[in-house]
């Protein structure tokens, strides 16, 4: 336990250490708050490190708090703004390219149903299609296929 007391700055290192890898690992830098405090704890260990402050655990609580105060301020909107950039891609499901014939006429003010794998489909098209017509799914929502007329084989 007298190691524990000793060695302040290692204790941060490993504390800030253990908090950044939960932060970026386990939670998905969702939340910014343990970012923060173990970014303060690494520098405050630096500082300790480099003699300008005393190692003590009441000079580390002061440390970590105000730096986590001018961490936070200082990085809270960039990392916001890196959080909000999401990259928006479709994906290609497994029904996309299915094909099959239309029983009925649809149009996009009038969808139709298709049963496929036990499962009744409302159809979605952007153009009227006849009944009879060979069609491929374009999109697949929970319960609805988008389909266009299929290209000649």
């Amino acid at each position: 336990m007298d190691w524990i007391y000793e060695n302040v700055t290692t204790v941060l290192v490993v504390t800030g250490l253990v908090l950044l890898i939960i932060e970026v690992a386990i939670l998905g830098f969702a939340t910014f708050v343990l970012f923060f405090v173990g970014l303060a704890a690494l520098i405050t260990a630096g500082i300790f490190y480099t003699g300008v402050i005393e190692a003590t655990y009441i000079n580390a609580f002061f440390c970590c708090a105000v730096l986590t105060g001018i961490i936070a301020l200082v990085l809270y909107k960039p990392l916001k703004q890196m959080q909000q950039q999401v990259e928006k891609k479709t994906v290609n499901g497994d029904f996309n390219g299915l094909r099959f014939r239309l029983s009925e006429a649809i149009a996009p003010e009038a969808p139709g149903t298709h049963k496929y794998s036990g499962i009744s489909w409302s159809v979605q098209c952007d153009e009227p299609i006849a009944a009879g017509t060979e069609v491929e799914v374009t999109n697949a929502e929970v319960g609805i296929f988008h389909v266009r007329p299929a290209a000649a084989k």
